[in-house]
């Protein structure tokens, strides 16, 4: 076992080991005790005793870890780093208002589109009923029978919702037509209405109010939706004293 010795002096350590862990750091590992003082050179033996070299300059005291002792040939000693600042948590983000607007608008916009390809019923003149699908390619093709009709055509192709292709009257595919058209055009205005109903919103509580199907504030209704909304209690009206007669 290497044995170690502090020029100058008479005691002589037991070392496990000793090495260079850095370019100005010398590590020692000794087995018992360790050199009370340093600064002077280092005396290293041979396990037979024997001188084996002499080290000079390592004269700081760098660190001391247990039976390990780091020594330093430059005057550096070591400095442990400093614990990281806690780093809080980020505040959850707080949407403007303008910004739960602009969402509120694109939930109304997709609520309006769902809600007319969902599509309309339509009750013919023999008192039977059908339900048409108005998907953007529903409405194309209803526009494309309404020049049909224009031009005089008295029996025209076209299917319902599940059901397969047949010929509609001239009188029926109108129904049909009329029914699909102001179905379309009552669900603009109304999403148009709310629209205006979501930029006139001062506070958040307010905004969450608004759903697709709300009664809309007077203030916020235009002069077409209301006559939608006195059309449809019109027939309501017609409708329940059809039941009472």
């Amino acid at each position: 076992m290497e044995k170690i010795k502090i020029t100058g002096t008479d005691q002589i350590y037991e070392i496990q080991s000793i090495a260079l862990t850095a370019a100005h750091v010398l590590q020692i590992v000794f087995v018992d005790a360790l050199p009370p003082s340093w600064g002077e050179d280092l005396e290293l033996y041979t396990a037979g005793d024997v001188l084996a070299t002499t080290l000079s300059g390592w004269t700081t005291v760098y660190r001391i870890d247990g039976q390990t002792v780091y020594l330093s040939d430059d005057g550096s000693i070591y400095t442990p780093s400093a614990d990281p600042e806690p780093v809080a948590p980020p505040e959850p983000y707080e949407p403007t208002l303008a910004e739960l607007q602009a969402s509120k608008k694109q939930e109304i916009s997709t609520a309006c589109e769902q809600e007319i390809y969902s599509g309309v019923d339509v009750t013919f003149a023999d008192g039977s009923a059908e339900h048409f699908s108005l998907t953007e390619h529903d409405q194309l093709n209803l526009f494309g029978k309404q020049v049909q009709l224009a031009a005089g055509v008295e029996q025209l192709e076209y299917h319902s919702d599940g059901q397969a292709c047949r010929y509609y009257s001239a009188t029926d595919m109108q129904l049909i037509i009329t029914a699909a058209m102001q179905f379309v055009s009552y669900h603009t205005t109304y999403c148009n209405a709310i629209n205006m109903w979501i930029l006139g919103c001062e506070s958040t509580k307010e905004l969450q109010a608004i759903y697709y199907g709300a009664d809309i504030p007077e203030k916020y209704q235009s002069d077409v939706l209301k006559a939608y909304i006195a059309l449809m209690k019109e027939s309501v009206s017609d409708e329940n004293a059809q039941v009472t007669e």
